[in-house]
């Protein structure tokens, strides 16, 4: 099927006030061709490292012969079961390839202790890991890697036979891969993670859980002419005008709604990742809201959000929609997301808040004695919050309500689950149950994986967001082999340091501290009525 994105209503207008600017300044071409200028002389020294990903399709295409050649060396070791330890763009993107070619991979991007300690504990006799880390310093892998070193040789198999690093080269992790001599396979240092789907850091984990890797990486490769092509035509600058122009008119639309058909499996989530953290900086941004078939925003008539159906199968009616096979809506996604970013005035490269989130992680967890006492608990529930006043609350749904109360007309709700999510917990139930509640839209996040991506856009982007962070209270726990850390005190820290970030910078977060978390998940969807 070809690559197609069709325009009617709002977002033609859109991309016809801008689709002359973006072909006779030569966007496309120029960004095809790597000119770092596009974006502006602040945003150079970042864009001169960061434009490999127009190029990985084929500069990737080597590694296949490789990675085919270690899943069949696995294989017939009886080695059949693999496991992903990866954050953010490292794990977005083979958890929607192996999707989307129906096999089985494990992707463990949490540091929920019971998430985890379940994963580990699983037929370990014939899992093998693949461990992406882009900068070789991402504390989550880290940790997973070491409690899964620990689990092999407990069982009494050799480690460096079944964990494969993922990394760029001159890494720290690389330095210590070699050291203890894993099998390590380099990614292009010039490719951001979140860009990174066509490279090892998308390629590896999904052709070593047997995902046809070679036709996806066609598939990109298919479509490079197009996208590079200075014409009015182009997906990828009709696409990115689309996203970032809407925002320009007189119906102001900054939010952008993303429904991927089933032909798309989870699309949807590395699509939000890229356009959030690319665009989230400077108070500007476009904020996508991941969505399914059954949600409200689906229905619903929000004047700041355009809805962009995509399909790898057909062509979906709608004001924006997006058709055509996964490879190739990877580099159109990219591409489109870099366009919005140059119309935006924004640097799609650089992600400043991440890196705030983690300093302040670290603070916490070097602090993790001092944990503030609740506000009140109700049924077991902590009810914590900061930059929201909850002096005259003593129950949950009161304290919701002060939340959303908060909420401006263009505002949004954004819902961060520190918990297990592959215990019986429906994101879609709650995440639908806030924005019924207050009919605007209405973001979800499996903690700490969104601070990887869409945090970014919640501390640099528009300052409409008010925040819900669920957290788990359990007595399961897992230390940290060779750190003064448990899992559980990781990630409660990562969760204290975020919202301090956000309240620090204005925003309002209520943190809920769940003891039993599938009944009180159950009770807040309830309280939220």
């Amino acid at each position: 099927m070809s690559l197609k994105v069709n325009v009617q209503g709002l977002a033609a207008d859109a991309v016809k006030s801008t689709i002359d600017e973006l072909v006779s300044n030569r966007i496309a071409s120029r960004i095809a061709n790597k000119d770092f200028t596009v974006w502006g002389k602040e945003a150079e020294s970042e864009s001169a490292i960061r434009l490999g990903w127009v190029n990985s399709a084929s500069d990737s295409a080597p590694l296949i012969p490789e990675i085919l050649a270690l899943r069949e060396s696995f294989l017939s070791a009886g080695v059949n079961r693999f496991v992903l330890c990866g954050m953010g763009g490292s794990s977005l993107a083979p958890e929607v390839i192996t999707k989307n070619y129906g096999v089985e991979l494990v992707v463990l991007d949490s540091t929920e202790p019971e998430q985890v300690l379940n994963v580990v504990a699983k037929d370990i006799e014939r899992t093998a890991i693949v461990v992406s880390s882009k900068s070789g310093s991402t504390v989550e892998t880290d940790s997973q890697k070491r409690i899964f070193e620990e689990a092999f040789t407990k069982a009494g198999i050799e480690k460096t036979e079944r964990i494969i690093i993922v990394t760029d080269p001159g890494s720290p992790m690389e330095a210590a891969a070699k050291a203890d001599g894993y099998r390590i396979f380099n990614a292009d240092p010039t490719v951001g993670g979140r860009y990174s789907a066509l490279t090892a850091f998308g390629l590896v984990p999904s052709g070593l859980a047997g995902a046809n890797i070679a036709e996806l990486v066609g598939q990109a490769q298919s479509v490079s002419a197009l996208l590079s092509s200075d014409d009015s035509s182009n997906p990828g600058l009709v696409l990115g005008a689309a996203m970032a122009r809407t925002a320009g008119l007189s119906t102001y639309k900054d939010k952008l709604g993303l429904l991927a058909d089933s032909s798309l499996p989870g699309f949807g989530d590395w699509a939000e990742q890229l356009i959030a953290e690319s665009t989230g900086k400077i108070d500007k941004g476009v904020l996508p809201v991941v969505l399914e078939a059954n949600s409200f925003e689906v229905s619903g008539e929000q004047k700041d959000l355009l809805l962009a159906h995509v399909s790898a199968t057909r062509n979906p009616s709608g004001d924006l929609s997006v058709s055509g096979p996964l490879g190739a809506q990877f580099l159109l996604w990219e591409y489109a997301t870099v366009v919005a970013g140059y119309l935006l005035g924004v640097n799609p490269f650089d992600q400043p808040d991440v890196e705030s989130a983690k300093i302040a992680a670290r603070g916490m967890l070097e602090q993790r004695a001092a944990i503030s006492s609740p506000a009140f608990v109700d049924g077991g529930i902590e009810v914590r919050a900061l930059n929201l006043d909850l002096s005259a609350h003593t129950d949950i749904s009161s304290a919701v309500a002060a939340l959303l109360g908060e909420l401006a007309e263009d505002g949004f709700v954004s819902v961060h689950a520190y918990l297990n999510r592959e215990s019986e917990l429906s994101a879609e139930l709650l995440r639908n149950a806030v924005a019924s509640k207050t009919s605007r839209p209405t973001t979800f996040g499996w903690a700490p994986r969104f601070l990887h991506s869409t945090g970014q856009y919640h501390k640099g982007g528009p300052k409409q967001g008010v925040y819900l962070q669920l957290i788990s209270k359990t007595e399961t726990d897992v230390q940290v082999p060779g750190r003064d850390f448990t899992l559980g005190e990781l990630i409660a820290s990562q969760a204290s340091g975020d919202a301090k970030v956000l309240a620090d910078l204005g925003r309002p977060v209520l943190s809920l501290t769940l003891s039993n978390p599938i009944s009180d998940y159950a009770a807040i969807v309830k309280a939220i009525g």
